[in-house]
């Protein structure tokens, strides 16, 4: 059949290149809105919210004291958070191929998509105590970089014959060519110039809602 389908997923991803050196595992929550045609092929929208407390690149080193604390104001180790947070959204195409499913609607599923990636890292100071990262300020350490994006999964559409259960499941591939959006770096004292090589692959899970008003009750095989 011709379907639309919506869906929200979860995914644990890992991170390789240059944002292996910046980050550890991240989770990701997100949707997309996919179009299935009766010839099998896939197009429609996704994107991610994706977030971690894994950072490695340490940007604060400058700020701490022998004991690996930051000072706030009044000269008391401060309640700083350092996490990961970023997004991605895509344009998608894939295929389904319905010879591997359960019947004709499901199946191992692919798809390729273009589109954007952005990542930083957030700090947030829970009392409002450190001056060097306060406002505009927090820009000079954050990194934000973004930037072109390629996208990929494979897996498996599961669309029952009832409606009652239906899900995606699979790996995810992300390739980002990204540039910093900041033109200097506090930590360093440095320009951020670098062109980066960004790469994610995860596992996703996602639930799937089918948007049609009556499924078939039978299935026909020619």
């Amino acid at each position: 059949m011709n379907v639309p389908l919506v869906s929200i997923h979860l995914s644990g991803q890992l991170p390789y290149g240059d944002l292996k050196n910046r980050f550890g595992f991240n989770l990701s929550v997100g949707g997309n809105f996919l179009f299935k045609f009766r010839n099998k092929w896939i197009v429609g929208a996704e994107g991610s919210y994706f977030f971690g407390d894994n950072v490695n690149e340490d940007v604060l080193a400058q700020m701490k004291n022998s004991d690996g604390f930051v000072i706030d104001n009044d000269g008391f180790p401060a309640d700083l958070r350092v996490t990961e947070r970023g997004f991605n959204v895509y344009l998608v195409a894939g295929r389904v191929f319905t010879k591997l499913g359960h019947n004709p609607n499901s199946g191992l599923t692919t798809n390729f998509g273009f589109g954007y990636l952005e990542h930083k890292i957030n700090l947030y100071d829970a009392n409002q105590k450190v001056a060097a990262i306060k406002g505009d300020l927090q820009k000079g350490y954050d990194r934000l970089s973004g930037g072109f994006s390629m996208h990929q999964f494979i897996g498996y559409l599961f669309l029952s014959n009832n409606r009652l259960i239906n899900f995606i499941a699979g790996f995810e591939f992300y390739e980002a060519f990204t540039k910093s959006y900041r033109g200097f770096n506090y930590d360093t004292a440095l320009p951020d110039t670098k062109d980066r090589m960004d790469f994610l692959i995860g596992f996703r899970i996602g639930w799937v809602l089918p948007l049609y008003k009556k499924g078939p009750k039978e299935f026909y095989y020619y």
